[in-house]
């Protein structure tokens, strides 16, 4: 019996943290709706994409320590928000507007961390980590400039839940424009490293609370 609810406890957080990952991430991809801010808000929501997919992968990654789980769990993010994004086309964006962040890469490479060095724990925090935090920006950035018009299409179709106070009114050019993928990348190196052993560290915590 213990087994069976260990086990049927963790698939039920493995859903929760990817439904949940998937939910905190899922305007993620709408950079170009802050027309005028769309490269400072690329830089920060990669950060939060980086934490979301960081965490949630290692923690499925250590729990199974079978390699792909990461893939698997980055495959589980993105249909998620194929389904979220189609309300976007639902309300008649076009679909070549739409984008959704590309985390499989990112997912495949701590993957591989974790497989060249023989499910090392401690070197998938610290090479997988950095790998994430590095590919991530560069993946998303790839993606968004196939974006159509973005400019034109953004204001052809303005976003029906924005709030007026919410409306770009030409502010002055912010430190993020000047490379975004750059700053996304940088800080997601460092930080990557950090929400990787916090992933590892809820799959500890997660066992001691099971095992009580």
């Amino acid at each position: 019996l213990m087994v069976w609810l260990r086990r049927c406890t963790h698939y039920l957080f493995i859903v929760v943290v990817a439904v949940n990952s998937t939910l905190l991430t899922i305007n993620a991809g709408d950079y170009i709706f802050y027309t005028d801010w769309a490269w400072t808000s690329f830089t920060v929501f990669s950060i939060s994409q980086t934490l979301m997919l960081a965490v949630g992968a290692t923690y499925y990654l250590t729990f199974t320590g079978v390699p792909g789980t990461a893939t698997y769990y980055g495959l589980i993010m993105t249909v998620y928000t194929w389904v979220a994004k189609g309300a976007w086309f639902a309300l008649g964006y076009p679909y070549d507007f739409i984008v959704t962040p590309i985390w499989l890469p990112s997912a495949m490479l701590l993957d591989l961390a974790y497989w060249a060095t023989k499910k090392n724990k401690h070197s998938l925090i610290l090479f997988g980590g950095v790998l994430v935090g590095m590919s991530l920006p560069l993946f998303n950035m790839v993606n968004l400039i196939t974006v159509a018009d973005p400019l034109e299409t953004a204001f052809k179709y303005p976003r029906p839940t924005l709030p007026p106070y919410m409306t770009p009114i030409e502010p002055q050019v912010g430190k993020f424009y000047n490379s975004p993928v750059a700053l996304g990348a940088g800080a997601g190196a460092v930080l990557s490293v950090a929400f990787t052993a916090l992933g590892c560290k809820l799959n500890t915590w997660t066992y001691r609370w099971m095992a009580a």
